[in-house]
C-alpha cells in the first residue's frame, strides 16, 4: 500500500493528462473559488483566445501529479484560498514556429510584500515559469532550464488583483530558446491593461533533457 503513491506519481509524470483533460480537472471548493474560476473562464479575452485557430487551453499546473504538488512551489505551496486560489488558465500557440503564451490567474492577499502590494517576488516568479512554458515547445526535447532573467518593474500589483500574462518566443537557436513577456492588469475586454512588470529570457535544454521528468509538461 506504502508504494500506491509513488506508482502513482510515476504514471503521472509519464502519462501526464492531455491538454483537455486538466480543464475537467479542477473543482472550486469554495463560493469565491467558484465566482474567480467563472472569472477567468468567461473573460471576454479567455473567450477571444478559445476561438482562435491554433490555440491550446489548459491549465498546465494540474499535470503535475496530485502526491507531488505540496513539494511544488507554484502547483502547491502558492496555490490556495487568499493565495493564487484558482489554477491558472493558460492558452498556448505551442505549435507554432516561434510559440506564445497568454495566461489568467487572481493574485490574493496572502501574497503580499508590502501592505496590499503583491510581492515582487511572486511576479518574478509567474514570470520565470511562464516564459519557460512560452518557448519549451519550440526546443527539441520541450524542456530547458533559465540561463537569464531581466526583469524591469513598472507598476505595483494590488493584492486581489486579476492579471494576464502575456509572452512570446522570439529567437531559437538549437538547445536555446529566447523569450519576451509581461503581466498587466486583467481589464473588464479583451484590450490591454496596465503594464505591471516586463521581462526577457533565455532559457537553455540541458544535456540528457531526454531523461528529465516533464513538470513543465507541454505535450
Amino acid at each position: 500500500m506504502a508504494a500506491a503513491p509513488v506508482a502513482e506519481t510515476i504514471n503521472g509524470f509519464v502519462n501526464p493528462p492531455t491538454d483537455a483533460e486538466t480543464l475537467t480537472l479542477y473543482r472550486p471548493e469554495t463560493p469565491e473559488a467558484a465566482e474567480i474560476n467563472e472569472h477567468l473562464l468567461n473573460h471576454p479575452l479567455a473567450v477571444k483566445l478559445r476561438a482562435q485557430p491554433g490555440m491550446t487551453e489548459s491549465r498546465p499546473h494540474l499535470k503535475i501529479p496530485p502526491a507531488m504538488r505540496p513539494h511544488n512551489f507554484t502547483a502547491g505551496i502558492l496555490m490556495g484560498e487568499d493565495k493564487i486560489n484558482v489554477p491558472p488558465l493558460t492558452f498556448n500557440e505551442k505549435n507554432a514556429e516561434l510559440p506564445s503564451l497568454v495566461q489568467f490567474a487572481h493574485l490574493g492577499p496572502a501574497l503580499c510584500g508590502h501592505p496590499g502590494i503583491v510581492h515582487g517576488g511572486l511576479l518574478a516568479t509567474l514570470l520565470d515559469e511562464g516564459l519557460a512554458r512560452t518557448c519549451f515547445p519550440a526546443l527539441p526535447n520541450k524542456v530547458g532550464v533559465t540561463a537569464s532573467l531581466k526583469i524591469d518593474y513598472k507598476v505595483p500589483c494590488p493584492a486581489n488583483s486579476y492579471v494576464v500574462f502575456k509572452a512570446k518566443t522570439t529567437k531559437v537557436e538549437g538547445r536555446k530558446a529566447w523569450v519576451e513577456g509581461w503581466i498587466e492588469l486583467l481589464g473588464d475586454d479583451d484590450g490591454e491593461g496596465t503594464k505591471l512588470v516586463t521581462a526577457e529570457a533565455l532559457f537553455i535544454e540541458p544535456r540528457g533533457a531526454k531523461n528529465m521528468a516533464r513538470v513543465y509538461s507541454t505535450q
